[in-house]
C-alpha cells in the first residue's frame, strides 16, 4: 500500500445537514436538507493547505431538501433535484432556467454530457437525462434551454434506487437486482441480483465506458451490452455505500472508512478515515467527500511521488498507469515509462516469467547484452562485470536456464532479424539500469547475438548449430564459439565456423587430427577431401599441404582433390599441381594427365609430352622388373606381346602416340631408347614426315606387314606432300630394301638383309592390287625386277586403268556441270543489263526524299532509286 490520497478538511460542523454534493473546476456545491445551496471556491494557498471562501449562499434554492445536484460546467448550467422535480439553473447566478414539470414525482436522476464535432470543425457538448419517476424511466435531451423527451416513459416493474448512463445505455439498480436499458429502443435487459447484504444497488459510471455494480463485497464490472468485462470482480473489505472511479483509482465509502483500490491490477492502496463519509462527487480531478455536516477534499499525492514508492514495492503495473497518466513534458515522460517498464521487465525476470519478460524487453529497444546478462554463463566475464542491474540477478537452476534459453532463443532470432533488416538505421538501445551503455556498435552488437544464440542452442538443440553457423550473415564470435564447440566437441560445427571465418589452416588442422580417431564424427579423410576441394587456387599452398598425407594414404580419393568437377578445381593451375603429385608419386601424376587430356581435352603440348614420358618410364621400369624375374636363359617375349601390366601400358602408350595431336615429336623421339619402343618411335618419325624411316622398323625391325600396312592407311594423303608417297615407300621396302636399317636416333638393331625372302615379290604384288590408286604406276613399275611376268601385274593394270576410267568420268561430269552453271551465270547477267532506268525531274530518293537529279544513283531490285550517298549511309548502319 501507498499512500494515493491526502484528505484535507473543506469546513467540518456545518448547520446545515448536508443531502448531496456536485463541483466542477475549484466550485464545491453543497445542497441541504433544509434547501440551502451553498457554494464554495476552494483553492490551495502557499502554505499547500485549503483555501476555503463561500461565494454564495442561496437560501431560498428550493423549499424542500436538495437531494441530487448535476453540474454542467460545458453548458453552465446546475441540475438539481428538489421536491421530487428536476430543475435547471443557471450555473453562474443560480437563477432558475426551467422547472420540468415532466419530472414530478422524480426520485433521482443520471445525466450524460458528450460532445459532438459540428460540420465546420467545431466541437458542441449535447446533454441528456435519464430521471427516474416511480416506476418508470423518462428520457430527455436539452434544447434551447429546456428538456424535451426522447422517447416514451419506460415502464418498470419496481422502484429505481440507483442509475447511471454507459454509452447508449441506461443501468438501472432496484432493490433486488440490475437491468440495464437501450435507450433508443427501450429494450431491457436483466443482468443480475443484488447482493443478499447490500443495502441499495450502486452504479458506477467509470472513465473508460464501463460501469462498476455493487453485489455485497463486490464490484462487477460490465459493459454497454450488460456483458462482464473481466473474470474476477473487484473485491472491498467491506460493502460501499458510494463510489466513484478517478483513473487509476476506484475510491469506494464504506461503514467505516473510504477506500481507495485500482482495477487492474487489482490492488488496495489506501484507507482513509473520514467519520460519517456518505457522499463523493468528482470534477476536474477533485474529489470531494461529504459527511451530514463535514467535507473533505481529496487530494492526489504527486504522481512522481507515488511513482517512487510504486516502485520501492515492486508495484511497476500501476506505476506505469500513472506515468501515463502525468501531466510533464513529453520526453521525460517517455523516459520515465521507459524506465519503469525495464525495471517491471526484470522484475518479471526475477519472477522467472521468462516469455513476458522477454517481450517487454523486445519492445522496449533494451540493450540486448544486458538482456543476455542476466542468465549466467553466457556473457564473458569481463564484459558481464560491466552491467548494472536493479538488484541482484537471480540463480537459475538447470530446469530454469532450459526453459530460460528457449525465450531468449525467441528473442534474440527477432533482434537478430531487426538488425538485418534496418542496416542503415542508427542503432538506438536503452539500458536496464540508466546510463549503464555497454555497445557502441551493431557490429559489436550482431557478435553478441550471434554468439549467444550459439550457447543457446548448444543448450537447448544442437542440431540448430551448424544452420547458424552456415548463415552468410552470421557473426558469430571466433574466439569465444571456439572455446564452447571444442568443449562441448562438437568438430564438426568447429569445421564450419572456421570455414566461414576464413581460417582454413585451423580447420585442416582440426580435420588431421580427427581423422586418426575411430569415435570422432569426422573420423576418415573424406571430409578432408571435401574441404580441400572447395578451397580454390587462392589458398594453393594449403591445398598442397593437407592433400598430401591423403595422397599418401588414399591415393584414389586424394587424387579427386584436384579432379572433381568443381568450379573451384578448375581455377587451380594445373602446371603446379602436375609438380605437386609427380613429387609424391608419378603413378598420381600420369592419372592426372589422363584427367585433364582425356576429360577435360587439355590442348597444351606440354602436358602431353609429360604424359608420355611417364608412361615410357614407366613402361620401362616394367620391362626391366619382367626382365629380372624370367628364369637365366629364357628369352622375353617381343614387343605388343608382354603380359599383364607391362602390356597394357605398352598398349596405352602406343594408343596415346597414335590418337594425341598436341605433343612435340621431335623433343620425344630423342628420349625414347633405340634398342627399344621400336613401334613407338615408328609413330613419333611418322609424325615427322619421315615415313621411309618408320617403315623400315615396321618392316626389318618388327618384321610385321600389317602394322606397315596399318600405318600407310592412317598415314596417306593424296593432296600432301609428305604423305601421299607412303604406300609407294612400302612397296620400295619390299622389293628395294636399304642395306642397313638405320633409324632417327642412332642404329635401330636388329637382324639386317632379306627379310622377306621368296615372297617379297609376291608381298609386293599383292600391295600393287590392293592400293593400285594410292601408287604412282610409273614409279612402281620401274621398282619391279625385270624378270617380272606379265600377268603377275596384270590385276594391278586393271585397278589402275579402272581408277584412271573412274577418275576421267567424274572429271567429264565436273566439266560439264561447270559449263551449265556458266550458262546460267551468263543469262542472268545478260538479263541485269537489259534493265532500263529512266530518271526524271520528278523521281526522288526513297531515304532523303529529296530529287535525284543529275546525281550518282543506286537502284534497289524492287525498282526503288536512292542517291549513291544514301545507299552508303544506310549500308554503314546496316
Amino acid at each position: 500500500m501507498h499512500d494515493a490520497y491526502e484528505a484535507a478538511p473543506v469546513f467540518e460542523k456545518l448547520p446545515l445537514h448536508i443531502e448531496s454534493i456536485a463541483c466542477f473546476e475549484s466550485t464545491l456545491l453543497v445542497g441541504t436538507r433544509q434547501g440551502v445551496l451553498l457554494q464554495y471556491k476552494v483553492t490551495k494557498n502557499g502554505n499547500n493547505k485549503l483555501d476555503v471562501q463561500l461565494e454564495r449562499s442561496n437560501k431560498s434554492f428550493a423549499k424542500k431538501p436538495i437531494t441530487q445536484l448535476a453540474a454542467v460546467p460545458e453548458l453552465f448550467i446546475l441540475i438539481s433535484l428538489s421536491d421530487n422535480v428536476i430543475s435547471v439553473h443557471d450555473l453562474t447566478s443560480l437563477t432558475l432556467i426551467t422547472c420540468v414539470s415532466k419530472t414530478k414525482g422524480a426520485t433521482l436522476f443520471a445525466i450524460d454530457v458528450k460532445k459532438r464535432q459540428t460540420a465546420n470543425g467545431d466541437f458542441q457538448p449535447s446533454l441528456r437525462i435519464g430521471v427516474a419517476s416511480k416506476r418508470k424511466i423518462q428520457l430527455f435531451k436539452w434544447e434551447r434551454k429546456d428538456f424535451y423527451e426522447i422517447l416514451n416513459d419506460l415502464s418498470l416493474y419496481d422502484f429505481p434506487h440507483a442509475l447511471s448512463w454507459c454509452r447508449d445505455s441506461l443501468c438501472v439498480g432496484f432493490k433486488r437486482d440490475y437491468y440495464i436499458i437501450n435507450s433508443t429502443t427501450g429494450n431491457l435487459k436483466e443482468l443480475f441480483p443484488v447482493g443478499a447484504n447490500q443495502p441499495d444497488p450502486i452504479v458506477t459510471r467509470l472513465h473508460d465506458h464501463r460501469l462498476a455494480l455493487g453485489r455485497d463485497h463486490m464490484s462487477i464490472l460490465i459493459n454497454a451490452d450488460g456483458d462482464p468485462t473481466q473474470k474476477e470482480p473487484i473485491l472491498w473489505s467491506e460493502i460501499p455505500t458510494a463510489m466513484e472511479h478517478c483513473p487509476p483509482y476506484l475510491i469506494a465509502i464504506l461503514p467505516k472508512y473510504v477506500e481507495v483500490r485500482t482495477i487492474d491490477p487489482k490492488l488496495k492502496i489506501q484507507d482513509l478515515t473520514l467519520p460519517k463519509a456518505r457522499l463523493i462527487c468528482q470534477g476536474d480531478g477533485s474529489i470531494y467527500v461529504a459527511s451530514p455536516n463535514n467535507v473533505w477534499r481529496l487530494a492526489p499525492v504527486p504522481y512522481s511521488i507515488q511513482i517512487r514508492q510504486l516502485l520501492q514495492g515492486k508495484e511497476f503495473e500501476l506505476a506505469l498507469k500513472l506515468a501515463e497518466l502525468s501531466k510533464e513534458p513529453e520526453s521525460e515522460k517517455e523516459k520515465r515509462i521507459r524506465n519503469i517498464k525495464n525495471l517491471y521487465a526484470f522484475e518479471l525476470f526475477c519472477q522467472r516469467r521468462f516469455e513476458e519478460s522477454l517481450t517487454l524487453f523486445a519492445k522496449l529497444g533494451t540493450d540486448p547484452s544486458h538482456v543476455i546478462g542476466l542468465y549466467p554463463n553466457l556473457l564473458p566475464q569481463d564484459f558481464r562485470n560491466k552491467l548494472e542491474y536493479p538488484a541482484k540477478v537471480p540463480d537459475l537452476t538447470d530446469t530454469e536456464c532450459e526453459k530460460g534459453y528457449l525465450g531468449l532463443i525467441e528473442y534474440l532470432t527477432q533482434k537478430r532479424n531487426e538488425l538485418l533488416k534496418d542496416i542503415d538505421k542508427e542503432m538506438s538501445t536503452t539500458a536496464i539500469v540508466e546510463g549503464n551503455k555497454t555497445i557502441n556498435s551493431r557490429k559489436q552488437l550482431s557478435q553478441i547475438i550471434d554468439t549467444t544464440l550459439l550457447k543457446c542452442y548448444l543448450q537447448t538443440n544442437d542440431a540448430l548449430v551448424a544452420p547458424l553457423l552456415r548463415l552468410k550473415d552470421n557473426n558469430c564470435h571466433v574466439e569465444e564459439s571456439e572455446r564452447v564447440l571444442k568443449r562441448k566437441e562438437k568438430f564438426s560445427e568447429l569445421i564450419i565456423l572456421y570455414e566461414r571465418k576464413g581460417l582454413h589452416q585451423k580447420a585442416l588442422n582440426v580435420l588431421m587430427k580427427q581423422a586418426a580417431r575411430p569415435d570422432s564424427p569426422l573420423k576418415g579423410h573424406e571430409r578432408t577431401v571435401q574441404y580441400l576441394q572447395h578451397l580454390g587456387s587462392e589458398h594453393l599452398h594449403l591445398i598442397f599441404e593437407y592433400a598430401e598425407w591423403v595422397l599418401k594414404q588414399y591415393p584414389e580419393d586424394g587424387l579427386k582433390i584436384f579432379t572433381e568437377d568443381l568450379p573451384e578445381i578448375e581455377t587451380l593451375p594445373r602446371d603446379k599441381v602436375l609438380d605437386k603429385l609427380e613429387s609424391i608419386n608419378s603413378d598420381l601424376a600420369s592419372q592426372y594427365l589422363e584427367h585433364i587430356i582425356l576429360d577435360c581435352h587439355d590442348q597444351k603440348e606440354e602436358f602431353h609430352n609429360r604424359l608420355v614420358d611417364l608412361y615410357r618410364d614407366r613402361v620401362q621400369k616394367l620391362r626391366d622388373e619382367y626382365v629380372h624375374s624370367l628364369p637365366e636363359g629364357h628369352p622375353p617375349r617381343k614387343e605388343g606381346e608382354e603380359p599383364n601390366e607391362l602390356g597394357v601400358m605398352r598398349k596405352k602408350l602406343i594408343s596415346f602416340l597414335q590418337n594425341s595431336q598436341y605433343y612435340i615429336p621431335e623433343r620425344l623421339l630423342t628420349r625414347f631408347p633405340t634398342d627399344g619402343f621400336f613401334e613407338e618411335r615408328a609413330i613419333l618419325l611418322g609424325r615427322l614426315g619421315r615415313h621411309e624411316q618408320a617403315l623400315n622398323i615396321y618392316i626389318h625391325v618388327l618384321k610385321d606387314t600389317k602394322l606397315a600396312e596399318d600405318y600407310c592407311a592412317k598415314n596417306y594423303a593424296r593432296d600432301k606432300e609428305g604423305n601421299k608417297d607412303v604406300y609407294y615407300l612400302l612397296l620400295k621396302m619390299f622389293l628395294a630394301p636399304p642395306e642397313s636399317h638405320q633409324a632417327v636416333g642412332g642404329a635401330v638393331g636388329g637382324a639386317t638383309g632379306t627379310v622377306l625372302g621368296r615372297n617379297k615379290v609376291d608381298v609386293a604384288l599383292k600391295l600393287l592390287e590392293d592400293h593400285a590408286r594410292q601408287i604412282d604406276t610409273a614409279k612402281a613399275l620401274e621398282l619391279l625386277p625385270s624378270d617380272t611376268k606379265l600377268r603377275d601385274i596384270l590385276t594391278f593394270l586393271e585397278n589402275v586403268m579402272e581408277s584412271q576410267a573412274v577418275r576421267r568420268r567424274s572429271n567429264q561430269i565436273l566439266k560439264s556441270m561447270l559449263y551449265a552453271e556458266n550458262l546460267q551465270v551468263t543469262d542472268q547477267l545478260i538479263r541485269r543489263q537489259s534493265v532500263k532506268v529512266n530518271v526524271t525531274d520528278e523521281d526522288i530518293c526513297r531515304s532523303c526524299r529529296k530529287r535525284i537529279g543529275q546525281s550518282v544513283f543506286c537502284r534497289y531490285p524492287n525498282g526503288h532509286l536512292v542517291h549513291y550517298s544514301c545507299y552508303t549511309k544506310d549500308a554503314q548502319k546496316q
